[in-house]
């Protein structure tokens, strides 16, 4: 059976609770933001090109409230997995601080440190587009698997900035505030992520999945709401070390291949493109090249696929998309490989791949509603290792949520 997941209630009261034991009195605002999965388009979005998402009922939630502290600020994550400590102490921004979009300088009192899981919130503090902040006690909690693919990072990053926006409010502008959020991931947690994960956490909708151009940033709903038709998340549990250092290396890979073939990015280039340049480039990174505008076209066309109800389609375009991260893009691993194959074994299951930056994570499976329990039974029996699996709910994105 699918993992047992803390509700949103659930999680607001966890939150709620350590507030008031930590600092003695009732949290005022509280705010939240969902993970994602990603269907199709994996390591396209910093290429430009497409990607299809969907928001999580997994979530992150921040309570907390104005405090008279100045420009200080106490946060607190109750997550298991935080590294220590979990309680921080940051001097915010004064009326004299100027954003950059870069680096802030050495000895800022927002620089990255540690704890590590507190850069993500420096971070968005830094990128904030409404400056100064009051001081704020706040609590962290969530949902989302760590170190899974989930978007664990970008659904802390945006929560926390629509926690920030009930205390001192922005413009209210939503792709602004998913470039700052991505910002802050870049800046203060030293990872060159696309836009995709800050995007669908603030722009999810219920019922739906968004197909993004990660050019322009506009996205287009594409319903998913066919009672006989479900998405199941398969956790691997493992990590392996190489993600964080090879996603940097792809990233420079890719660029130096849309620099070989004249191109702004591999959005701009096709398959011709590419075999006529294919002289001038070495093979690991043809391959790559290879993989990303093949997987920019997938998408496209499986998000028609999908609108149309093509399921069959679809899966066939899902597989075609791991196999091409398995050889081309090698981002896959075992344990991936292993998930996928043993879905794909089950009748009623119309396609499995990973989902993520790869090295471990998620596979997402697109099956039969009425399959799901024997999917999962399958999975856990050739599977070596103890996988978590999650009905992925297409859910609504960022929001604040109200306070009794």
């Amino acid at each position: 059976m699918a993992t047992p997941v803390s509700s949103l209630n659930q999680l607001v009261s966890q939150a709620t609770g350590l507030f008031k034991q930590m600092f003695g009195d009732e949290a005022k605002i509280a705010a939240c933001a969902p993970g994602r999965v990603n269907l199709i388009g994996e390591h396209t979005d910093y290429n430009e090109g497409y990607v299809l998402p969907m928001a999580l009922h997994l979530v992150t939630v921040v309570v907390g409230s104005a405090a008279s502290s100045g420009h200080l600020a106490t946060i607190v994550t109750a997550s298991e997995h935080a590294d220590e400590p979990r309680r921080v102490d940051l001097r915010l921004p004064n009326e004299g601080f100027s954003q950059s979009p870069g680096m802030p300088d050495e000895g800022f009192p927002l620089s990255p440190g540690l704890p590590y899981w507190a850069n993500y919130v420096r971070g968005v503090i830094h990128h904030y587009r409404a400056h100064p902040l009051p001081g704020f006690r706040a609590v962290v909690v969530s949902s989302v698997p760590l170190g899974a693919g989930l978007s664990s990072s970008a659904s802390l990053e945006v929560a926390f900035y629509t926690f920030l926006q009930q205390l001192k409010p922005d413009d209210g502008h939503k792709i602004p505030k998913a470039i700052a959020c991505q910002q802050a991931e870049h800046t203060h947690a030293g990872v060159p992520c696309g836009i995709m994960d800050q995007l669908v956490s603030v722009l999810g909708m219920e019922g739906h999945a968004l197909l993004i151009d990660c050019r322009s940033l506009e996205s287009i709903p594409i319903p998913l709401t066919d009672p006989g038709l479900v998405f199941l998340i398969t956790n691997s549990n493992v990590k392996h070390s190489l993600a964080s250092s090879q996603y940097a290396l792809r990233r420079a890979q890719c660029e130096n291949a849309a620099s070989i073939l004249g191109k702004p990015s591999l959005r701009d280039a096709t398959m011709n493109d590419l075999e006529e340049s294919r002289d001038h480039l070495d093979d690991v990174t043809y391959r790559r090249a290879c993989h990303v505008i093949g997987e920019i076209n997938r998408t496209v066309k499986a998000a028609e696929s999908l609108k149309k109800g093509a399921y069959q389609e679809f899966g066939k375009i899902m597989v075609e998309s791991h196999n091409s991260l398995r050889d081309l893009y090698e981002v896959s691993c075992k344990e991936l490989d292993d998930l996928v194959t043993a879905a794909m074994e089950v009748a009623g299951v119309f396609g499995s791949r990973m989902t993520g930056g790869g090295f471990g994570g998620c596979t997402i499976t697109l099956l039969k509603a009425q399959v799901i329990d024997r999917t999962i039974q399958h999975i856990q029996e050739r599977y070596s290792g103890t996988p978590a699996f999650y009905v992925a709910t297409p859910s609504e994105g960022a929001r604040a949520l109200k306070r009794s």
